[in-house]
């Protein structure tokens, strides 16, 4: 784990477009079915909560998230949360969430949604940690056929 206080160097801050890169290949790394880099490019302009986990001039891990209007209720929406493979088991998926949720608050987002695959048991225990809960299960969202638990944290 990194240490609480300091963070091994590990320096969080709004992601940029010469991040890209890095962000794609932490991407293709992490996911089945991972975003295109054109789509990147559209979160990176658009995102309202887009972060990256810099160590030294490497990106290491990023958050990316939307705030979302349902009815008047504003909610943020986590669209991906990765950590480079070498760079897992530290931490650093927690202080990425963590930011992610500060921000939400910041903007005045009532709760925060996102989905994750039902296999995915490093992300579950990671939202659960943080006091998200499954509401639903959404089947054979992924392109592969599978399912995928809604989480929501309220904040």
């Amino acid at each position: 784990m990194l240490p609480e206080d300091n963070y091994s160097g590990i320096i969080i801050r709004k992601a940029m477009l010469q991040d890209l890169p890095d962000i794609y290949t932490i991407e293709k790394l992490s996911f089945k079915a991972p975003y295109s880099r054109q789509y990147l490019i559209f979160l990176l302009a658009n995102a309202d909560v887009f972060i990256v986990a810099q160590l030294g001039n490497r990106i290491v891990g990023y958050s990316c998230s939307m705030l979302e209007n349902y009815k008047g209720d504003l909610f943020g929406h986590v669209y991906s949360v990765a950590v480079h493979p070498e760079y897992r088991r530290m931490g650093l998926g927690t202080l990425l969430m963590q930011k992610t949720i500060e921000e939400f608050k910041r903007l005045g987002a009532r709760t925060i949604r996102l989905e994750c695959r039902v296999s995915n048991t490093d992300a579950i225990r990671l939202y659960e940690k943080l006091g998200f809960r499954i509401v639903s299960t959404m089947k054979k969202y992924y392109e592969d056929g599978e399912d995928a638990y809604v989480f929501v944290l309220t904040l």
